[in-house]
């Protein structure tokens, strides 16, 4: 019988109460016979704690000599792991007292191999014979999300949302049946419920579109897990520990565009950031090869951008760049490009005060008129659009951010997703 890979959250490993919730269902879930591995994250607001404690003590700085390329020492990468195996401990514990079979595993233990990215590694490997061999005996293995090991012994860890990308990795190893994703949500809205009462939850959602959400601001998986789901065809359910054991749930399916019925749904999602920021620079020398030193800077400093639009500028011979980039990473942008005296361009912007609003679906691209669409309902609420992004999939637009609820209730109602009344 295939194996099930489950992940609980931290909002799911919360306190010793959601823990103990946590176990009865993967109990539930064992008296079906099928060999279970559990990954958790460590207990809501640990890994900040730790993470703070860190920073403290030094962990973070430019330079050193046990430091990444990233500027984390390889020790916080130590300290901000412990959460994790405490989280392993106690569920196991908690498996023992309804008397089922279990034990804690830790990262170096299996290993979960990664490369040596400090503060954001990247799984190259999972040794799982150990691991399968102890399942196959009925014994649950709970293992910590959220890290890994390098090849000389280093703990490592993979990044905020590090536990999703664990899970299905570890789904993926075990040629898992599935990987369940237990958060505090009971599946993949069509939006944020919060914002649109009348939000639908998705049965069934396809790797590319699911990834498009994850990037484009949905909370509910990591991007990276949902790229490793995809390139090995892991299919990923996500459900509520909130919810009984016993009690039946669908959830939503994370799985391949040809399981997903799409004939009557051109729009799946819509998906909002408010991480948002404006670069502009004005005044920038026409001529070859510009663009490239600018965006070349942007990428030595690690800066990822989004959207980008140019155009003619007044004075003649020169052209205005407008591109966007996360709020957190916009002072570094603005240094980078100011770095660059070759440049030349008059004068740089930073504005924060923007967001950005997406439609995703992949029956877009069969279907003619969905930007209109997007751009009439966004026209009718008396919203600028600043700059526009598209993919095969999507279309992103950037506002003014205080219209972002308005837009997304707009979209939400001009595509037929607000459930029926």
């Amino acid at each position: 019988m295939q194996p099930l890979v489950l992940k609980f959250g931290g909002t799911s490993m919360g306190d010793v109460e959601r823990i103990q919730r946590a176990a009865r269902i993967v109990a539930a879930e064992r008296a079906g016979g099928r060999p279970l591995c559990v990954v958790v994250s460590a207990m809501s607001g640990e890994t900040d704690r730790l993470v703070k404690l860190a920073r403290a003590a030094g962990a973070e700085r430019p330079e050193g000599p046990a430091v990444s390329g990233h500027g984390f020492d390889d020790e916080y990468d130590v300290i901000v792991s412990t959460g994790e195996q405490v989280a392993t401990g106690l569920l196991a514990l908690a498996l023992r007292q309804l008397g089922v079979p279990a034990r804690s595993w830790q990262n170096w233990q299996i290993p979960i191999r990664t490369d040596g990215h400090h503060a954001r590694a990247r799984i190259q490997s999972i040794e799982d014979g150990a691991v399968g061999t102890h399942m196959d005996s009925g014994e649950v293995a709970v293992i910590p999300g959220f890290q890994g090991v390098t090849q000389d012994g280093r703990i490592t860890t993979l990044g905020r949302g590090g536990s999703d990308t664990s899970a299905v990795a570890m789904a993926a190893a075990l040629r898992a049946q599935r990987c369940d994703i237990y958060t505090d949500v009971d599946g993949v809205y069509t939006t944020d419920p919060r914002i649109v009462k009348g939000a639908q939850r998705l049965d069934r959602i396809a790797y590319e579109e699911m990834l498009e959400l994850a990037s484009l601001g949905a909370k509910v998986l990591q991007t990276r897990s949902v790229e490793l789901a995809m390139a090995h065809r892991v299919v990923v359910r996500v459900l509520s520990s909130f919810i009984e054991p016993g009690v039946a749930q669908i959830g939503t399916l994370v799985c391949a565009e040809d399981e997903v019925k799409m004939e009557q749904r051109i729009v799946s999602g819509v998906a909002y950031s408010r991480d948002e920021a404006r670069v502009a620079l004005f005044g920038v020398p026409d001529s070859p090869g510009v663009a490239a030193e600018i965006f070349g800077r942007l990428a030595q400093a690690g800066v990822n951008v989004d959207m980008i639009v140019q155009s003619q500028a007044r004075r003649e011979g020169a052209q205005n760049i407008v591109f966007t980039v996360t709020e957190r990473e916009a002072q570094r942008a603005l240094d980078a490009v100011r770095a660059g005296a070759s440049i030349g361009f008059e004068e740089a912007q930073v504005r924060r005060d923007v967001a950005k609003v997406s439609v995703i679906g992949i029956g877009m691209r069969s279907h003619a008129g969905v930007a209109h669409t997007m751009f009439a309902a966004l026209a009718a609420k008396g919203i600028n659009i600043e700059a526009i992004s598209t993919s095969e999939i999507k279309i992103s637009v950037l506002i003014d951010a205080q219209y972002v609820e308005l837009a997304v209730r707009a979209l939400h109602t001009a595509y037929g997703l607000d459930a029926a009344a």
